[in-house]
């Protein structure tokens, strides 16, 4: 079972998030659920190209939240790189 663990640039994006987007007080705890499913299938994310070519993603708590990760099979350990909004232009899922 892999470990999740969240960079600081994530932990960043999500407090910001939580302020500019008014979510609300469990969104912490939302998130966490939403990743469980990471400890057991680490790679059930989308591939992602480009610039995050060795990245997956995975939607959640809401449709519009972006979990950017990485998975370093040897380790067993999943790192969330970013959490961005799907809805903006420069989201790591956007056509550029």
């Amino acid at each position: 079972m892999a470990r999740v663990e969240l960079t600081l640039v994530a932990v960043e994006n999500l407090e910001r998030m939580i302020l500019t987007h008014s979510l609300p007080r469990d969104t912490r705890l939302r998130l966490r659920k939403s990743l469980r499913v990471l400890k057991e299938f680490p790679l059930i994310g989308r591939q992602l190209s480009g610039e995050w070519q060795d990245m997956r993603f995975v939607l959640g708590p809401w449709r519009w939240l972006l979990v950017v990760y990485h998975y370093d099979q040897s380790e067993e350990r999943v790192f969330v790189v970013t959490i961005q909004d799907a809805r903006s232009h420069a989201a790591a899922t956007s056509a550029r």
